[in-house]
């Protein structure tokens, strides 16, 4: 039971021993009964009206500073929430810028060294034989094709001829390590395209490069086409 209820309580027993003492003292002419029934009622009077007052100010003020105790902490939660979500936020921003600029830094190199492979590519260079191994012809491109292309140039002779310089295509007639139609377009290197793997890889590089970019991405045409 409340404070507040006591006091009611309090309250209207004295009241009833009021009204029972007066009627006592009416009856047997007793004026001590009815100033003790008074008095009581007084007493009871100022338990209910003076602290019921005091009580509900001071429930009243700890409801406020509770609630400014949980905005505080809501407050708080919410701050460290939001610089986390923007931590973790400019974490994963870096992270992505760097392997964009690893990217770009690798690219850059792989074109360098097409570029410096161009440049220095001289079927000459290789003594002219009556015939050549595939491990021969392996050799000249591994020196021709930069290090970063070899796998994916070597996939597309692979598919193409299997290293052999004077496959024919029986239906088309495509010619070569890179069935070149017509074969004669090698020529643009060298008269002896028929004859030289040097000429015929020279020229597929070059066709590679100037048609698609590169080797690789001459690779990535030809597994989704099967022809480049």
């Amino acid at each position: 039971m409340s404070p507040i209820s006591v006091r009611g309580f309090a309250v209207a027993s004295a009241t009833a021993v009021t009204a029972v003492g007066s009627v006592v003292g009416v009856a047997s002419g007793s004026t001590a009964q009815t100033n003790d029934a008074e008095a009581a009622v007084a007493d009871s009077t100022l338990l209910a009206d003076i602290p019921a007052g005091q009580q509900v100010q001071v429930q009243t003020a700890s409801l406020t500073q509770q609630a400014n105790v949980q905005a505080i902490a809501a407050d708080v939660s919410a701050k460290k929430d939001a610089e986390e979500s923007a931590r973790k936020a400019a974490a994963k921003s870096a992270v992505e810028k760097k392997e964009a600029a690893e990217k770009a830094a690798k690219e850059a190199k792989e074109r360098a060294e097409v570029k410096a492979a161009a440049a220095s590519r001289d079927s000459s260079s290789f003594p002219v034989q009556s015939s050549y191994s595939t491990a021969q012809i392996q050799a000249m491109a591994r020196q021709l094709v930069p290090s970063g292309q070899w796998t994916c140039f070597s996939n597309i002779v692979d598919h193409e001829s299997s290293w052999n310089y004077t496959a024919v295509n029986a239906s088309s007639g495509a010619y070569g390590l890179f069935q070149a139609l017509p074969g004669s377009k090698m020529s643009s290197v060298g008269d002896d395209w028929r004859t030289n793997p040097a000429t015929q890889i020279k020229w597929g590089l070059n066709y590679m490069d100037s048609r698609y970019g590169s080797p690789c991405e001459a690779w990535s045409f030809w597994q989704a086409n099967h022809w480049y």
